[in-house]
């Protein structure tokens, strides 16, 4: 693990039982007590994920807003203060660079949240599309930590940890200034496992001492530390995308059903012409949900068919721990994309029924 990236909590995962794997370079948990426990957990009562591995862009400067617009496909100038949107930035083929969060502080002051694995890659890509916008771009990775409280809970285990301060803002807005014992912290409510959530962006230096903190605020509501294994099955159970799997350059938002975040009525973006053609056009591939029809697990990769021939792959597939199903995504052929289509999935060699459903498998209303 020396050649990886650790976040300012890594020197106590061993103290928690941790499971320490290599994620896009940095060294964090796959599991504590274990993946099927830990996903349970946030369903029904909450989990505490360290997500200090993201990237933190902040974009200041006149022409933020401006600038924000040309670079992703959502509509930035419609942000209010203290608002979060969800957004993609694609390249001139209209692929996906990546899928980030973008935060409003102010007029000419915006976060962008990006990927751990994209973060080098956004940033010089933001860089290099800089030149006559009046803006500075800053990264702030590492001087950032960042926590993810999740479950049905996470808002009755913030308020007792902030107080009568953390009364819970709306979904897809942040507060910049929450005290936690003493421990400054902002506080978004987005989330990425389709239960109530939030986010907390601190100093570093108080990781340790946070995360203790909730920890013991949290344990007689059920709270857990969670890894990156149930975070995985359970934004997969709510058919959020994962960069790498469902988004890459060679998928666009409408192949992966996002078009609502592309804004094509916006003044002009970058890809705006490649994703309007294709608007037109008609997608010739799209993101389905299957659940299998008879025994195997959908991997990653498999290939989907119909009548012999390949249609496409899957994109993501597991168990379902909470819906007890062998379920999966997959990028296929949209002539065959129909809801209650039959289906193959070829597992070691073999092809195994499986019918298309509706998505999202699993969903959930965060809490008022």
């Amino acid at each position: 693990m020396e050649h990886l990236l650790k976040t300012p909590l890594y020197p106590i995962y061993e103290e928690y039982g941790a499971k320490v794997v290599d994620f896009a370079g940095w060294a964090l948990p796959i599991q504590y007590e274990g993946i099927v426990q830990e996903h349970h957990a946030v369903r029904n009562t909450a989990g505490l994920f360290d997500v200090s591995h993201m990237g933190e862009l902040e974009i200041t400067g006149p022409d933020a807003i401006r600038f924000l617009d040309r670079l992703l496909t959502n509509k930035i100038s419609s942000l209010k203060d203290g608002q979060v949107q969800y957004s993609v930035m694609v390249d001139e083929r209209g692929g996906i660079l990546d899928d980030v969060l973008v935060y409003r502080f102010q007029e000419h002051r915006y976060w962008v949240i990006a990927n751990a694995a994209n973060r080098v890659k956004d940033f010089e890509w933001m860089q290099k599309h800089a030149e006559g916008y009046h803006v500075e771009i800053n990264d702030l990775s590492f001087k950032v930590a960042q926590f993810a409280l999740q479950g049905p809970k996470a808002s009755d285990i913030l308020k007792a940890a902030g107080g009568n301060a953390a009364e819970p803002m709306r979904f897809f807005q942040f507060a910049e200034t929450l005290q936690i014992n003493g421990i400054n912290c902002l506080v978004s409510r987005t989330g990425y496992t389709g239960e109530d959530g939030f986010e907390l962006y601190f100093n570093p230096e108080h990781a340790i001492t946070l995360w203790r903190l909730l920890l013991e605020t949290g344990r007689d509501y059920g709270l857990k530390p969670a890894g990156l294994g149930c975070r995985d099955t359970l934004r997969f159970e709510a058919c959020l995308p994962l960069y790498g799997h469902e988004l890459d350059e060679n998928i666009t938002p409408f192949e992966a059903g996002l078009d609502w975040v592309v804004k094509l009525n916006k003044p002009d973006f970058i890809g705006r012409e490649a994703l309007f053609i294709q608007k037109e056009n008609g997608v010739p591939r799209k993101l389905i949900g299957f659940e299998l029809q008879e025994r195997g697990i959908p991997r990653s990769g498999y290939e989907v068919h119909k009548n012999g021939n390949q249609i496409g792959y899957v994109t993501t597939g597991y168990y379902s721990p909470t819906l007890k199903k062998n379920i999966g995504l997959a990028l296929i052929d949209t002539v065959y994309s129909n809801q209650g289509e039959d289906i193959q999935v070829i597992i070691r060699g073999k092809a195994v029924k499986a019918i298309i459903v509706d998505t999202p498998f699993y969903s959930k209303k965060y809490k008022k």
